[in-house]
């Protein structure tokens, strides 16, 4: 809870001058330059249009000033002094501090962001990861003798894979949920890059799925008993860095410091028991993403279509009320048709009642004549013939429910009692797996697990993450988790 003096220097009243001046230290030091005289600071700024009559007494309180906030170390320069005179004035070199470069390196980062996040969503980030993942599991299967270094440099992969996978995706899921992202994507001008957007989500998701469960099946078996003996190795190599602190306590911090990092990321996978994994979460707002986007693609199609003629609309739904069988069923597709999600304002001609009470079905119908809005209109003296295909239509449909039937029937071989369980199937057709496989991944998107088929069946899924098994087909064998199916009659 310290005062950082170290960053006074970013709001001082000579801010432009401190800032100047570190940024120059900064970029010495980028260099491998780390003491640097006054008078070539001095030649720099004057060299600034801004700063041309810059005085040097002006520098040397600056300079001691930020000897003083800790952003600067001064080194007495003895070694050119030609004079006892020279020697007396104490002439110093400047070295920034660590805490000076990490500041400095951050507004650096921070001026070439501007004011919007950046982030990506970058499919080689998991298959980096499961990589090192891999490589990490032999090193300690193998359990051959090699430098430090090595393992310090797979440790370092692992991690640097994760951090750039948690950093660029949650800004970029953040970039598309800022408001100025929102209202970009309202206007017409986004129509132009919906594919774009929905494809480089879509090939992620797909990415994310091939390897997300082999970084899950990866993570499980890595628990931190089996990963003891590599922590030592990271300590030993930490500690064979020669340093003139003592470090003989600093043993214990970091061992405590790797169970944390390697907690962290587990916890990023395969959650808690508490709450859900961010990998679940990742996934969730991706959907939602692309959800979002076709609602926005959706209303913008319909502004553009909304002074378009609905006359085949208005006549597909009067077909609708006309092929009713009663007034109940005319009550059901009334409520759908002008319920409160799609109110309908509908204006009738003179001689109806005005009174609020009474039901539009109890009054007498009323005519309308519809003409096209032209000056051209003219009546057909000759109408013309049309070629119905209610026939054909009706043998296609006839074909479907039949097929759909087999299917059903098809599916129904394999369940016992209501529930279909994958552990204990044999080999399955190809049908009968992407029939599974689309249950699975539509009940992610429902919160009871809860699926409508197609078949008229209310299916129920749960998956046991905690168990694996192979789904043997005629085509192949698919590794999942096992998943048992519990149907239930509609209504």
């Amino acid at each position: 809870m310290k005062k950082i003096i170290e960053a006074s220097y970013l709001t001082a009243d000579s801010a432009a001058h401190y800032r100047t001046i570190l940024r120059y230290f900064y970029h010495q030091h980028e260099r491998m330059r780390d003491f640097i005289a006054p008078e070539e600071i001095l030649d720099h700024m004057r060299s600034i249009p801004a700063f041309f009559d810059y005085e040097e007494e002006q520098l040397h309180q600056q300079l001691a000033q930020l000897v003083k906030w800790n952003n600067l170390i001064a080194r007495q320069d003895m070694a050119n002094a030609k004079t006892i005179e020279e020697y007396k004035k104490k002439r110093f070199r400047y070295q920034c501090t660590p805490y000076t470069v990490e500041i400095e390196r951050m507004l650096v980062q921070l001026e070439t962001i501007g004011d919007t996040f950046q982030g990506s969503l970058e499919r080689s980030q998991f298959d980096r990861l499961l990589q090192a993942l891999i490589t990490l599991q032999n090193e300690l299967n193998l359990e051959l003798i090699k430098p430090a270094e090595e393992y310090m440099r797979i440790w370092e992969d692992v991690f640097r894979y994760f951090q750039s996978i948690r950093t660029s995706t949650a800004d970029y899921i953040a970039y598309i949920n800022s408001e100025q992202t929102d209202q970009r994507m309202q206007t017409e001008a986004f129509l132009v890059y919906k594919n774009q957007f929905t494809t480089y989500l879509r090939d992620f998701i797909v990415s994310l799925q091939k390897t997300s469960l082999q970084i899950q099946q990866r993570l499980g078996e890595l628990s931190l008993a089996k990963l003891q003996s590599y922590f030592q190795k990271l300590i030993e190599h930490r500690r064979s860095i020669p340093r003139l602190e003592d470090i003989s306590s600093s043993s214990a911090e970091w061992l405590v410091e790797y169970e944390e990092y390697w907690d962290s990321l587990r916890s990023w996978f395969l959650g808690s028991g508490t709450q859900q994994s961010e990998l679940e979460v990742l996934q969730w707002q991706t959907n939602e993403m692309i959800r979002r986007m076709t609602r926005y693609v959706q209303r913008i199609g319909e502004r553009q279509q909304h002074f378009r003629s609905r006359k085949k609309d208005y006549l597909h739904l009067a077909k609708w009320f006309a092929e009713s069988q009663n007034l109940e069923e005319a009550h059901k597709i009334s409520s759908v048709v002008f319920g409160a999600m799609t109110i309908q304002h509908l204006q009738l001609e003179d001689g109806t009642t005005e009174n609020l009470h009474v039901d539009p079905w109890d009054e007498v119908p009323t005519l309308l004549t519809i003409k096209p809005r032209t000056n051209r209109y003219r009546k057909k003296t000759k109408p013309g013939s049309m070629k119905s295909n209610e026939e054909k239509k009706k043998q296609q449909r006839e074909q479907y429910l039949r097929e759909r039937e087999q299917e059903k029937k098809l599916i129904e071989k394999y369940m016992e009692q209501g529930v279909i369980k994958l552990s204990s199937l044999s080999t399955v057709e190809p049908f009968i797996r992407k029939v599974l496989l689309s249950w699975i991944g539509k009940s992610m998107t429902s919160k009871d697990r809860v699926v409508k088929t197609d078949y008229g069946l209310l299916v129920k899924v749960k998956l046991d993450q905690e168990r694996t098994i192979t789904l043997q087909a005629e085509d192949g064998n698919l590794l999942m988790p096992d998943a048992t199916f519990q149907f239930e009659q509609q209504g």
